[in-house]
C-alpha cells in the first residue's frame, strides 16, 4: 500500500518591539524544519496604537508579514510568541486573539498542538506568567499545549530564559544581551516536540 505523504505547516506567530523575540522566532522556526515534511510559517503582528486613527502599512517595510485568522484556520500547529508586558503578552496579541471568534465557534484549532515564547529584559521580568497567560486564548480555542521537558537538558542547565511552559531568552536592560546557547536550544526543542506532534496527529488524520 502508498503510503500518503503530507506536508505540515506550523504557524509561528509572534510580536516583536526591538527584535528579540523575532530572532527567538527564528530558533523554534529551526526546530520545526528540522523534523521531515514540516513547514514553518512565520508572522508578525502590528502594534496597537493609543492613537485610533493610527494604522500601520498593510504590509511591514522588512520582516515577515503581518497575520491574519485565516493564518489560523489553514495551520496544523500554531507556536505564539511575545515579550512580556508587566508578566503578561503585550496587547498585540491580546488584540489579535480578540478577532478569532469566528474560528472558535467553528473549532478551526481544536486539537492542534499549540506552544508558547516570550523573551524579557531581566530574569525576573515575569517570563513564567507571560508564557503561562499565551496559553490561555490556545486552550479557549481547543488546542493540546505542548511543553519542554525537563529531559531537555538545556532546561536544567539555562541560567537565563527558558522554562517548562516555552521557550524563553532575557536581554538585559539595553536589549543587547546576545542568544545564549541553552536559549537557542530550548527555543529548537520546542519547534521541534510541536512539529512532531502535529505530524504524528496528522497521519492520524490521514489514515496512515
Amino acid at each position: 500500500m502508498t503510503r500518503i505523504r503530507i506536508r505540515i505547516r506550523i504557524l509561528i506567530l509572534y510580536y516583536s518591539r526591538h527584535g528579540a523575540t523575532a530572532e527567538l522566532a527564528r530558533y523554534v522556526a529551526g526546530g520545526v524544519e528540522r523534523i521531515a515534511d514540516c513547514e514553518a510559517v512565520l508572522r508578525t503582528l502590528p502594534a496597537v496604537s493609543a492613537v485610533n486613527e493610527a494604522v500601520e502599512a498593510e504590509i511591514p517595510k522588512q520582516g515577515d508579514v503581518f497575520a491574519t485568522p485565516d493564518d489560523l484556520q489553514s495551520c496544523d500547529g500554531l507556536i505564539v510568541g511575545s515579550p512580556t508586558r508587566f508578566g503578561t503578552a503585550a496587547a498585540a496579541l491580546k488584540h489579535f486573539f480578540d478577532q478569532t471568534a469566528s474560528l472558535w465557534l467553528s473549532g478551526a484549532l481544536d486539537g492542534k498542538p499549540g506552544a508558547v515564547f516570550t523573551s524579557t529584559a531581566s530574569m525576573h521580568g515575569g517570563q513564567e506568567s507571560t508564557l503561562l497567560s499565551m496559553m490561555l486564548p490556545l486552550m479557549h480555542h481547543g488546542m493540546v499545549m505542548v511543553g519542554i521537558p525537563f529531559h531537555a537538558t538545556s532546561l536544567g542547565k539555562t541560567q537565563s530564559g527558558g522554562a517548562p511552559y516555552g521557550a524563553g531568552r532575557v536581554v538585559g536592560d539595553d536589549h543587547k544581551r546576545a542568544l545564549s546557547s541553552d536559549e537557542k536550544k530550548l527555543a529548537e526543542v520546542l519547534g521541534e516536540r510541536v512539529a512532531r506532534c502535529a505530524k504524528v496527529m496528522g497521519m492520524a488524520m490521514a489514515g496512515q
